[in-house]
């Protein structure tokens, strides 16, 4: 079970994709076994310690909206972004970013630091293509990884 598969099940239902975020972490805390899935999501949890006390509060998470123009950032579509790029790089999807990734890393020497840089790109993809109304650019969102790796154009 991935998050492509969570997204799929439960569409673009803001509240039941956040409900997975808490029930993951809530199953952590109390010494749960995890599912797969729950296992992903708690491992970017854990990377962010400044979001776990939101998601022991789930009644207060669950409403709250985050505005990016007060310079809020959103930290379920943060750990959203981190989940999707993970599957990206086990994917390799788009062909090459795995070596971005395994590049970056190795320059910057700490993963997590590689990928907020790299969901930096993904997050300007995303938003490039619900702008235009179209599928995000693979080709233009691999060259701005790769450049950030200083291995493209």
């Amino acid at each position: 079970f991935s998050l492509s598969d969570a997204v799929m099940l439960f569409g673009q239902d803001r509240d039941q994709l956040r409900k997975l975020y808490f029930q993951a972490w809530e199953s952590q805390r109390r010494g749960r076994p995890l599912d797969p899935l729950q296992r992903q999501i708690v491992t970017v949890i854990e990377k962010h310690p400044e979001y776990q006390p939101l998601l022991e509060n789930p009644e207060q998470a669950l409403a709250r909206d985050y505005l990016p123009e007060l310079g809020e950032t959103n930290p379920f579509l943060h750990m959203g972004l981190h989940l999707a790029l993970r599957e990206q790089v086990s994917t390799d999807r788009p062909a090459g970013i795995r070596d971005v990734h395994q590049r970056l890393s190795k320059q910057l020497r700490n993963v997590h630091a590689a990928e907020h840089r790299m969901i930096e790109c993904l997050g300007e993809a995303l938003w490039n293509s619900q702008r235009s109304g179209r599928p995000p650019d693979e080709s233009a969102y691999l060259q701005a990884l790769q450049r950030l790796a200083g291995t493209g154009k």
